[in-house]
């Protein structure tokens, strides 16, 4: 693949984020006297925005679904965000890319703010050109927004573009704005959720990927 441009999704593309996300989720739900002992069953929460997330999976209004985002943000900004590791041959990957003369972004609906120290800790950020996210207000949440504002401020060509990421919201997100999406497998979408959004690519493992860019 020829692409200039990747932009990378971080959480289930880059690292396996379940730990700190599902416990953050827990301790934010209880917060809310909701109660779940079953972590397998918060895992749908890694990758879409949280605020629609807490919203729609407990039917809670948006006042309300904003104090779960608050209160897994409390835990999550101090311990969760540490619960977390880089999928083996990431960072393999991502020298290669660079070696091959081609920049990348991280487009994420995690805010910035987290999302920068995750790179900084775990060292991958000196592999990418810029780290996009959302704001703590929710402002870019939604990856069509997010990946607009990005292709503006950094002034890409489409045609010479690709989002890669584990979830839809990344696929959709590429496809509205022109770009070629790549699903990846190894994440916590399934081969049909993101089958369901007509990718340019999917490879169903981080070797699949890695030999698509020789």
């Amino acid at each position: 693949m020829d692409y200039r441009n990747i932009l990378f999704d971080l959480d289930g593309t880059l690292t396996d984020p379940r730990e700190g996300i599902t416990r953050s989720v827990q301790y934010a739900l209880g917060k809310l006297d909701i109660h779940e002992p079953d972590l397998a069953k918060l895992e749908h929460f890694i990758g879409p925005p949280l605020l629609q997330c807490f919203m729609q999976t407990y039917d809670l209004p948006e006042e309300r679904a904003w104090e779960a985002v608050n209160h897994y943000r409390d835990r999550f900004k101090v311990t969760g965000l540490y619960e977390n590791h880089m999928f083996d041959g990431i960072d393999a990957l991502l020298g290669r890319l660079r070696e091959q003369g081609r920049t990348l972004y991280i487009a994420t609906s995690k805010p910035t703010v987290f999302a920068r120290e995750i790179a900084r800790h775990f060292g991958f950020d000196r592999h990418f050109k810029h780290i996009y996210g959302s704001e703590l207000d929710g402002t870019r949440t939604n990856k069509v927004e997010l990946i607009a504002h990005l292709l503006e401020a950094e002034r890409l060509d489409r045609a010479d573009t690709l989002m890669i990421g584990d979830r839809k919201h990344d696929l959709i997100g590429a496809n509205r704005n022109g770009l070629h999406g790549a699903g990846v497998g190894y994440g916590f979408g399934s081969r049909e959720e993101l089958m369901g959004e007509a990718p340019a690519y999917y490879f169903a493992s981080l070797d699949e990927l890695s030999r698509a860019f020789g």
